[in-house]
């Protein structure tokens, strides 16, 4: 690495590490300690379990203030640079102003980098934690919890031995509606039962009304069977099948991807995991996203002061958030395709960041 790079690296640190601090105390303050204090006040939560609600909360809070802290980090680095001549005299060298973002490029995708991967190895289990904590420390819900599409997977070492779908379970009758059981054996499905309910009984759940399908090692239909009443293959209770549901943020990629498959089959709308599984790299990748756009508008001399450079970082967040959220609204409703509503709000400030870093070179 060039002295020059780790000159501009060394400038971009500082305020890219403010930023994670300033950031995250502004999303703590107004949201978390909020709703903690709901807790403590409401419920009588003791010291411990609010200590561990906080501790829980900061992994997603400090990931998602990656991207702005880049965005600060880069208006206020080369803003200084800029209203210093620094970049004049680096320009005067013979050096090209895309020559001088490339530290900040390449720190960017480092940046994005950890994010994805403490999007996939932390936050979904700091979430369910925190949940848990919520639902059964707190609230004190010692009975299971109605609840749409339940999915329940019994694997053994690393092959899945059954997969039950149910459209439903509601809590007050302890029953499952519209329920499908895929039974596996060596990764290959061979039998599918389903029925128009499930109810637990004592110590079992018993299919009321459905077929049982055998099915050959070609896939095809071996045999049909119909039945009244059939107790249902697998042992987990409500309460641990309320449990083990787990909402989108709660997940991780290959959870979602599986979550996904298992509604596609049941002709299910996925559109709200899709969205969430694409936005796992996408909002991440708004580190990049947000480089591209910095750097070149650091360069105005008018922006060398700390609390302008702060003011521009907001309100380039607020526009990018604002449409990451409608174009994630029309993603989950089937407006657009999942895809390109979780990566629209990255594709349009990639093609900003390049035309502004076009204009500075010039």
């Amino acid at each position: 690495m060039r002295i020059l790079d780790k000159y501009i690296l060394k400038e971009l640190l500082g305020p890219f590490f403010f930023g994670i601090a300033a950031f995250s105390s502004i999303f703590i303050g107004t949201s978390t300690l909020f709703r903690i204090a709901q807790y403590v006040t409401k419920y009588g939560a003791p010291i411990t379990t609010v200590v561990k609600l906080f501790v829980y909360s900061l992994p997603g809070i400090v990931v998602l203030t990656f991207p702005m802290s880049m965005l600060l980090a880069a208006l206020l680095s080369f803003s200084r640079l800029s209203s210093s001549s620094e970049i004049t005299a680096m320009r005067s060298g013979g050096l090209s102003f895309f020559r001088l973002t490339i530290p900040v490029i390449i720190t960017a995708m480092v940046v994005s980098v950890a994010a994805i991967a403490l999007n996939e190895k932390v936050v979904p289990a700091a979430n369910a934690s925190y949940s848990y904590i919520v639902r059964y420390e707190i609230e004190k819900q010692s009975r299971p919890k109605s609840q749409e599409h339940i999915i329940v997977k019994d694997v053994k070492g690393s092959n899945i031995e059954r997969l039950t779908y149910a459209q439903n379970f509601m809590a007050d009758t302890n029953t499952m509606n519209k329920v499908s059981v895929q039974e596996f054996e060596n990764g290959r499905l061979v039998r599918v039962q389903s029925a128009e309910t499930a109810k637990w009984a004592e110590d079992r759940w018993v299919m009321y009304n459905g077929t049982i399908t055998d099915l050959s090692t070609e896939g095809k239909v071996g045999r049909i069977l119909k039945f009244q009443e059939q107790v249902m293959p697998i042992e987990k209770n409500p309460q641990t099948i309320s449990q083990e549901q787990k909402k989108p943020d709660e997940m991780t990629m290959q959870e979602l991807k599986e979550q996904i498959a298992v509604l596609k089959q049941e002709y299910v709308s996925t559109g709200k995991y899709e969205v969430e599984l694409y936005q796992r790299v996408a909002i991440p990748m708004a580190s990049f996203v947000f480089a591209l756009i910095g750097t070149p508008l650091g360069l105005s001399p008018n922006r060398s002061s700390s609390s302008i450079g702060f003011g521009l970082s907001i309100i380039i967040i607020f526009m990018y958030y604002t449409v990451l959220t409608i174009s994630g609204a029309l993603g989950q409703g089937g407006a657009l395709p999942p895809l390109l509503a979780a990566w629209l709000p990255n594709i349009a400030g990639t093609i900003a960041g390049i035309y502004l870093i076009y204009k500075a070179s010039k």
